[in-house]
């Protein structure tokens, strides 16, 4: 089963390019460290509480103890190929997982023994459903005091709506965890207490787990039948069905994205990693096994190019995370779903129409480097030196431009106001600020057109507490930094026409665009939307169209109320003036924006705030104080049910209502109630709560 040493296209059937995904401190790292040590990547454990873990490299999640960034490594596993990227499971850092999960071709899924599917879980599944990332799922911590498999099966049914089947179950409980049923091999895999888990006994399945061992084997090939008619045949006539039968009708069900195979094991006490291993082997996919993706022809966006993959067609790679690096200055990652890219060659970055020279190739094993000579089709590696590429662009061959989809990102929720301590230190800080801008694109930065303050948003307070510790501490920027403040929104209500006219001489010509626009309300989420409406005998140039709606947009960025971006709203392009010679893109672009702006100016505009959901797990005793304080902070209690001796609460409330909140919970529960939370979406201010932040502003 080697590959050769000349490469082919075939030996990508010995390749995975795997993610592994989770809650915070689900035993994600952990489960990376253990793999990493038994697939003989590295000779040391490295540990999340010790700050020695490989994958957290950064200062900052040393000292924190969780994943801020993903971080790439790659392993041989069973004559495999095995590119692994382990993200974040703090919600703050959610965009990592999903430009990671943009590229995968597989993952795995782990979740706690003890509280199975928890809410950050649910969020980084649902990108997975969006990317169509086959998933195994890995039931870890079985060995924590009320650890219960047969629960969080349960909870991937209910709360995911996971198609999920068992393909081990654990021996023993809690402290007594020792391994686990192989439910396809039929026996036992048993770990010693003694040393670092390398090795494991074979055995025998225990007499008194036979019958529940059983019961979900019955449950398991029922399920596979479903995707192999030969198996089905056997299965019907009650013929004994072989392990290889069962793992290949597997594959095909997990490939066809309707089986989620669930592995369990206690990764911190090191039982149970090498048959995840056999797992991503055995069940997650290929390059080969995933559909071509498809591209945009940049001059015709109706237009689809197929970008097989082969190492013979033209490149089509995508830009999927840019970084820092110290010796290297920045490191482009890069999926190569086409092609080969080699040193030397240049790629067309179609977003900018620019050409990029690729200077050194690298595969990264977190933050060390590998230096290759090229990077293939099925690919995921590193490139140094590229100046103009950002997260989400497309690099492709000169001869065939193509654009392939862009990787969505949330806006930001709270920002902090940030100066320079002297003159000295501004330009210093504005290049750092841009820096972190191109390395993580849920971090903006914009000027407050009241106040000509710089502001820095981010994600949450974790998100923007990072982000300021890394530009003090990494970029040295001596800065001046205000407290975190709530990013709101505005829209409107109704809808209204307005005309833009434009007519100025600029550099000896006279430059003319006169267009009416329909500014409209629209339902809450749906965003910035633009139509071109104009009248079928009324062509205009595609360049003036992108103008319209540029301009548009731009204006939308600065609200009448507080000058908070507008969202929710559709413009829609009714009717142009042209004149020949004098019509331009410019012309076009500052109409619109006067357009628009007096459009909103003749709306009733109001304000969106951010709204969280949270789960807090309290004991009982303290429920009555946390509603309490829930209460106060205008939040909404959405359920309440008992788990595991504790009492979850799912409710809502608006983020700036939610600054120390973590403090305050834990002072009226004594220290013993904890929470998560996530952005939910942005909802209409109440009028008083309006009327308040517009006298804090001065309006």
């Amino acid at each position: 089963m080697k590959s050769s040493s000349s490469p082919k296209l075939q030996d990508l059937v010995f390749t995975r390019n795997i993610g592994i995904m989770a809650h915070i401190d689900a035993g994600k790292t952990t489960t990376t460290e253990r793999i990493l040590y038994y697939s003989g990547r590295s000779h040391k454990m490295g540990e999340v509480h010790h700050g020695d873990a490989t994958m957290d490299w950064m200062v900052q999640e040393q000292e924190r103890g969780i994943t801020i960034t993903s971080a790439a490594t790659s392993c041989q596993w069973k004559n495999c190929q095995i590119n692994i990227i382990d993200t974040p499971g703090h919600v703050d850092f959610t965009v990592e997982v999903e430009r990671s999960l943009r590229v995968l071709d597989g993952a795995i899924a782990v979740f706690d023994g003890v509280n199975g599917v928890e809410p950050q879980t649910e969020t980084v599944w649902r990108q997975a459903n969006k990317y169509q990332v086959p998933r195994i799922g890995f039931i870890n911590k079985m060995d924590r005091i009320g650890a219960d498999f047969a629960q969080s099966i349960e909870s991937m049914r209910e709360k995911l709506q996971a198609p999920v089947v068992a393909v081990q179950i654990p021996i023993g409980s809690e402290e007594n965890f020792v391994g686990v049923v192989d439910l396809v091999g039929w026996k036992s895999l048993i770990w010693g207490s003694e040393g670092l888990g390398d090795q494991f006994g074979v055995e025998e399945i225990p007499e008194k787990l036979l019958p529940e061992a059983q019961r979900y084997r019955e449950e398991l090939i029922e399920r596979v039948a479903e995707f192999d008619d030969a198996l089905m045949e056997k299965y019907v006539e009650g013929q004994s069905i072989e392990a290889e039968e069962i793992r290949q009708a597997l594959r095909k069900g997990v490939l066809a994205l309707q089986a989620v195979p669930v592995l369990c094991g206690a990764a911190f006490r090191n039982k149970g990693v090498q048959p995840l291993l056999d797992a991503v082997v055995d069940y997650l996919p290929s390059p080969l096994d995933i559909p071509p993706v498809e591209a945009k022809d940049p001059e015709d966006e109706s237009k689809t190019v197929v970008c097989k993959t082969d190492f013979e067609e033209p490149v089509a790679a995508l830009a999927f995370k840019i970084a820092a690096d110290s010796f290297a200055g920045s490191l482009t990652y890069v999926r190569v779903y086409s092609g080969v890219i080699r040193q030397g060659m240049a790629l067309l970055n179609t977003r900018l129409g620019k050409k990029e020279r690729i200077q050194r190739l690298v595969k990264m094993h977190a933050n060390s480097r590998e230096e290759i000579g090229e990077l293939r089709a099925g690919d995921i590696g590193a490139v140094i030196g590229l100046k103009l590429t950002a997260t989400g662009d497309t690099l492709c061959d000169l001869k065939r431009p193509i654009v392939l989809e862009r990787i969505e990102f949330p806006d930001p929720v709270i920002s902090v106001a940030i100066e320079a301590k002297s003159t000295a230190d501004q330009d210093k800080m504005e290049q750092a600020l841009d820096r972190l801008q191109m390395e993580d694109p849920s971090c903006r930065v914009r000027r407050d057109v009241e106040t000509g303050q710089l502001l820095l948003s981010g994600m949450g307070e974790l998100h923007l507490d990072i982000l300021v510790d890394r530009l003090l501490r990494e970029h040295k920027v001596k800065a001046n930094v205000g407290k975190p403040q709530v990013s709101y929104r505005e829209t409107v209500e109704g809808s209204a026409y307005s005309e833009g006219h434009f007519e100025r001489e600029v550099g000896g010509q006279i430059q003319f665009a006169h267009l009416l626009l329909e500014v409209k309300a629209l339902s809450n989420g749906a965003g910035l939307v633009f139509e071109n409406q104009l009248p079928v005998d009324k062509p205009v140039k595609r360049e003036f169209i992108k103008a319209i709606e540029k301009g548009a947009f731009e204006a939308a960025e600065v609200g009448v109320l507080g000058g908070y971006q507008m969202v929710d709203i559709q413009v829609t392009l009714k009717d142009v003036t042209l004149r020949d010679q004098e019509s331009t893109e410019m012309a076009f672009q500052v109409a619109a924006g006067m357009a628009f702006r007096e459009a909103v100016k003749k709306l009733k505009s109001y304000l969106l705030e951010p709204i969280f959901s949270l789960e807090i797990l309290t004991p009982e005793d303290f429920m009555g104080g946390v509603i309490g304080d829930l209460n106060s902070r205008r939040g909404k209690i959405h359920s309440m049910e008992p788990k595991s001796g504790l009492q979850v609460i799912k409710a809502e409330a608006p983020l700036m209502n939610l600054f120390g909140y973590a403090t305050d919970l834990r002072s009226v529960s004594q220290g013993r109630a904890s929470f998560s939370m996530e952005f939910k979406q942005y909802q209409p201010t109440p009028p008083r709560v309006q009327a308040e932040i517009m006298a804090k502003l001065g309006r």
